[in-house]
This record gives structure tokens, sequence and C-alpha cells, in this order.
């Protein structure tokens, strides 16, 4: 692996290929992404609006899940979408791709597997996955506020001033850096499985179930320690409110 990456020449990596990838990552994904995004954001507001209304903290509860959805909860299910449904796709196909020899043959066409098949597989998930993210996001806040409108005649005006009052530009950057880190690792994971396969279809399954696992791990670790130097010393944003 670190022989190919010494060698690779960024004036050769296609831009089709790219743009075939960011297909791929971001609108092939964003249904399932938006989906679970709309579902997680009403079962999370579920648990936690009725405690905020027996503390009498209505106008807070926008302003909370704001915090918790830009944050953690949507960067990190983002991540999780994107190594079961693109990871474990990148893995499979690069697997594949050893075990026919399709990669020999591109050493044989004086092609570089990395700049031609992994440079834009990591391209594409760290330039799609924030808008993923972001997008995400949103529509947590908006099967929130439905939710608590529905379910808790809490009046949306009240939910979106709280959600806007705690919004701050500076969050809205890390959480995008976040989600942009989360998509280089997961595809350098997701790639070196699947370049690292050799010999048999077997042994496609099981790079494809280390891909995801250790992709899991990981990207869990990370969030750990990205949260606490981006968050720990950031002042309460209900402070304004």
């Amino acid at each position: 692996m670190f022989n190919l990456f010494s060698c690779i020449n960024l004036n050769k990596i296609n831009l089709e290929n790219i743009f075939n990838q960011m297909e791929i990552v971001g609108p092939s994904s964003l249904a399932i992404n938006l989906l679970t995004a709309f579902f997680i954001g009403m079962v999370f507001s579920l648990q936690i609006v009725k405690e905020f209304i027996y503390l009498n903290a209505i106008p807070m509860i926008g302003g909370i899940l704001t915090i918790s959805f830009l944050r953690e909860l949507s960067p990190i299910l983002t991540a999780i979408i994107l190594i079961g449904r693109v990871g474990s796709c990148f893995t499979a196909e690069l697997a594949t791709m050893c075990i026919t020899e399709q990669i020999d043959a591109l050493y044989i066409l004086g092609i570089n597997p990395i700049s031609y098949l992994v440079i834009p597989r990591i391209l594409a998930s760290i330039l799609m996955l924030p808008v993923l993210n972001l997008l995400s996001f949103t529509t947590s806040l908006c099967s929130s506020s439905y939710l608590c409108f529905i379910v808790y005649n809490i009046d949306p005006n009240i939910f979106f001033i709280s959600v806007f009052s705690s919004l701050f530009l500076g969050d809205i950057i890390k959480s995008s850096i976040k989600s942009c880190i989360f998509g280089l690792i997961i595809s350098l994971i997701s790639c070196s499985w699947g370049l690292s396969t050799n010999f048999s279809t077997k042994e496609v399954g099981e790079s494809i179930i280390s891909s995801v696992v250790s992709s899991l791990v990981i990207v869990f670790i990370l969030d750990f320690i990205l949260s606490y130097f981006m968050f720990s010393n950031v002042d309460s944003a209900l402070k304004v409110m």
C-alpha cells in the first residue's frame, strides 16, 4: 500500500471517476440518510421533550435538540450510514477487482490503482459527507418540530426561535470538519481492506466484515476525541436564550 501511495500522480486523477463516486456517496445515499434522520429526530424528541415540559423549560427544547443533533447525532449517524452503504460497497468493489486480477491489468496499462480507484473515492467521501450531515441535521430538526407540535402542542415558532438562538456558525463548521474527517477515515479503511484481499471470493466477505467493524470502532473512538477537543471548552449555547 505504501509503495502504491508513493507513486501517486495527482495530475492523472480522473475527474469523471470523482463525480461518479460523489454520486454514489451523495445522491444515491440521500434517501436512506434523510429517512433515518427523520425518525431518529422524532424518537430522540419523544424521549427528551416531555422531560423539559415537566421542568417547564419549553423555550429551551429547540436549542437543546439543535446542539445534540449538530454536534453529535447527525455527524455520527451519517457516518454509520456511510459505513454500511458506501464503505462496504468500496471494499466489495476493490476486493472483487483484486481477486479477478483487474488491479494487475491496471498496472499493465500503466495506470496507478490508487490514483484511478482510491483517490476518487476518498475525495468523494470527504466532499459529500458534510453535505449529507447538514441535510440530516435539518431533517432531524424538522421532524422534531413536527413531533413537538403534533404530540406536545408546542408552537413551531417557539421551537425555531430556540433553534436559531443556539445555532452558531462555529458549531456548523466544526460539525462539517468532523464529517470530513469521518469521510476520510471511512474511505481509507474501506479501500485498504478491499485492496488487501487475495486468493478467493470467501475473502471478499471477510474483508467487508472487517472493513465495516473496524470503521465503526475507529469512528466511535474518533468521535469522542474530536468532540472533546472541539466542544469541551465551548461556553453553553443556552446562555443567550
